[in-house]
């Protein structure tokens, strides 16, 4: 399956949105006095899970798009539910092993709702220059 420009787009914006993010909370914790290599390690491991989290629903999407409404149904609603057990594992291990800094492994799980939230607000491009 050939992945729509539509979903490249919208992930690049999510992990785009969720790096300013991130730096902004590894800010944070700098200024909190509370920084070290565990803040980098959760903080990676989440935003490399929320971004894909991202792009298999937007492939969810295009190939439902194609599909009968209840065959489509089924698919969103069973994805939701395998993307959803992911996120719930990687979060897991977050917080059982060391190496990731508890706050820096569920902080960024929400990051990419925050930049859907903040997308109206940034116009593309292209957007631009057709007006």
């Amino acid at each position: 399956m050939k992945v729509d420009a539509a979903v490249k787009r919208e992930t690049r914006y999510i992990a785009y949105a969720c790096a300013i993010l991130s730096v902004f909370m590894q800010a944070v914790f700098v200024l909190l006095k509370k920084w070290d290599y565990t803040v980098v390690l959760g903080n990676l491991l989440s935003y490399a899970a929320a971004v894909l989290n991202f792009y298999m629903m937007g492939l969810t999407v295009q190939k439902a798009v194609s599909m009968e409404a209840t065959d489509a149904k089924k698919l969103m609603r069973s994805s939701q539910t395998l993307r959803n057990a992911g996120m719930f594992v990687v979060i897991v291990i977050g917080v059982v092993a060391p190496c990731f800094q508890i706050a820096a492994v569920i902080v960024p799980v929400f990051f990419p709702r925050i930049a859907v939230s903040f997308r109206p607000l940034i116009k593309d491009k292209k957007e631009v220059i057709e007006k």
